[in-house]
């Protein structure tokens, strides 16, 4: 898995240098999950002493996203793919190292197959949840993909 989390990391320097900047790092990948981490520091700071709610909201987004660019390659398919909606709910101040975790791989898989065999977009919902150190939840954010193939 290293050699797949350093790739997309590297994807991310050049495809999202801010993302990048701002401390977002993929840290595990698989077919099912994605751990993403971003710490806490002055650059990505509001002036609450917190993390920014847009760089939570990066994180959290990569750790949905890379999984539908992952199995999107694994397709071989011309797929393109883009974000329709999100919501997110703060519940506590983004102090530390916040790792944000998506189990929604599933979801992706039968998307995928739908898309191909109908011919027609589909629409699913992934959620990233971020929690601090303690292992308390700081916020949690919801992601409307959409997938369709290309012409």
């Amino acid at each position: 898995m290293a050699k797949s989390t350093l790739k997309y990391n590297v994807f991310n320097f050049f495809k999202l240098p801010s993302a990048w900047w701002c401390g977002v790092r993929l840290q595990h990948i698989d077919t099912t999950k994605a751990v993403v981490t971003v710490k806490h520091r002055w650059f990505n700071q509001n002036p609450f002493n917190s993390m920014f709610w847009a760089v939570q909201g990066m994180a959290a987004e990569y750790a949905t996203g890379i999984m539908v660019i992952d199995q999107i390659e694994k397709s071989g398919k011309k797929i393109s793919m883009l974000v329709a909606s999100n919501n997110a709910t703060f519940t506590k101040k983004a102090t530390g190292r916040i790792t944000f975790t998506c189990e929604d791989g599933h979801l992706i898989e039968d998307a995928i197959a739908k898309t191909v065999a109908t011919g027609e977009g589909q629409i699913f919902t992934m959620k990233s949840v971020g929690v601090n150190k303690d292992g308390v939840i700081v916020s949690t954010f919801n992601f409307d993909w959409t997938i369709r193939l290309r012409k």
